[in-house]
This record gives C-alpha cells, structure tokens and sequence, in this order.
C-alpha cells in the first residue's frame, strides 16, 4: 500500500539527529510522500533547503497562530513574495499551516484573523490549497472561508469538530485531516464523529513529531508510523484497510494535483 503524509513538521530539530533514516523507514512502510509545513518566516529557509534536497518532500509556507508574537508584518511580505516566486515550482504545494486557534490563552482573536484572511487572499492569488491549523474556532474559520471561496480549498489539519462542521468544509471542498489522535480510545467523541465521515473527503497526516498515536505514547512522532496509524482507522470505520488507505492517497493526489500513478 501507498501512503502520503500530508502534515509533518520534518524540518524541526526533533529529526536531526536521524532524519534520512526516518525518511529511509517511511518510504520502506510505503510512505511515498511527505509534505513538510512552515510556522513562522524564520524556518522556511531551512525548510524549503530540505525539499529541494529531496524528491519525496513537498513544502508549503505559512504563519502558524501560535506563533503570533513572533510574525510581523514584513513577513507577510516574505510570504507573497515566495509564493510568487516558488508557487509554480512542484515541490512548492500549499499555504501552511496557517489558521485560528482559541484554545491558546488569551488568544488575540482579531489578530489572529486579520492574519488568516490576509494568507488566505495569498493563497487565492498564488492559486495553491491552504492547510489549516484550526483550534475551537471552527465556525470563525469557516465564515473566514465561506468569504474566500478559495479556487482549490485545501486541508483541515487533525480535524476533530463536529459532523455538522466537517459537513461545512465538505461543501467548500475541503479535505479533513486524520492522525494519531483518533487512535487514542479515550477519544470517544472524535471517533464517533470520524467513523461517519465520507470516505472522498478524508487524508492521512502524522503531525510528527507531535500528535503521537496511542501505540507511541510519550514518544516522537514519525512518518513512517502513518501505514500502522491508516489501519487503526480503517478497522475505526470498518473498512479494508487497502480501500481506505487507497481512497486516502486518491484525494490527496486529487488536492494536490498529482498524477496517482506519479506517487512511486
């Protein structure tokens, strides 16, 4: 089976020490892809170093919310200038991660949005899918998203809403991102919900390093956990793990605007 791990954050320390080994088990687990995310301005360099390294990376640019303090407003110019610059390159995939997240203490909510609609306008110009960082405030997001009608939509990253909101992102193309969280049995609610979901509008992610699966508790998270990650949720909403696993690869393939039988 083929996989492609639509969130990791490879470019982070957590991997230097051994991340052509890591790279070496996923793509040996059939882990043939893996999009790597920018944060905040100062990582996209080292990112993007990594990905024009090696064909198995694709990248995407963003500034994530939990970082706000940290982005200013020049980098928003970084941001379009790179995107005209690289949006047409191969490796070059998405505007990301970017979002809202309330969860944060004392969020600084209209900030936060003013920056989102703002990558959202780049991402419309740059015509590239967005992958979305979204934390308690789906119905933000999707009102933000419902005014941009975005010509490629893109990804809700480790969706845990409800159906009636992955029923909104459905509607306005979205694809909604599955990971380790849901292999956790005590999150009763979220595999509820992700057993009832349609299968065409599902993608596997690791959010490695973070987001550890319950059979790495504690432990970093990695790509090549994602084939282990794609049975547990396939016997979750009783399906053979090969029509899961393939459907997963067709609508990544399909957002991305990859060939299927390109992925090798």
């Amino acid at each position: 089976m083929r996989y492609i791990d639509t969130h990791t954050h490879l470019d982070f320390p957590d991997f230097d020490a051994d991340r052509q080994q890591v790279l070496q088990r996923s793509e040996h687990a059939g882990v043939e892809r893996l999009i790597i995310l920018g944060v905040y301005q100062k990582n996209w360099d080292r990112l993007w170093q990594l990905v024009e390294a090696d064909s198995r990376l694709f990248g995407a640019f963003g500034l994530h919310p939990v970082y706000l303090e940290q982005h200013q407003p020049s980098h928003l110019d970084d941001l379009a200038q790179r995107l005209e610059r690289l949006a047409a390159h191969p490796q070059c995939c998405a505007v990301g991660e970017i979002g809202l997240d309330y969860f944060l203490p004392e969020p600084d909510r209209q900030r936060q949005q003013t920056l989102l609609d703002a990558q959202l306008s780049l991402a419309a110009s740059a015509n590239l899918p967005v992958l979305l960082h979204v934390r308690r405030a789906h119905a933000d997001t999707i009102a933000m998203l419902k005014r941009h009608r975005l010509p490629r939509a893109g990804i809700v990253h480790a969706f845990a809403g409800s159906q009636e909101e992955a029923k909104e992102y459905i509607r306005l193309g979205f694809k909604l991102g599955l990971g380790g969280a849901a292999t956790w049995p005590q999150a009763t609610k979220l595999r509820r919900t992700l057993a009832a979901l349609p299968i065409d509008s599902l993608v596997l992610e690791t959010d490695a390093p973070d987001m550890a699966p319950h059979f790495q508790a504690h432990q970093r998270n990695s790509p090549e956990y994602l084939p282990q990650i794609c049975r547990e949720l396939a016997a979750l909403r009783g399906e053979p793990v090969e029509i899961f696993a393939q459907a997963c690869l067709h609508n990544s393939c399909e957002l991305f605007s990859w060939p299927t039988a390109a992925v090798i």
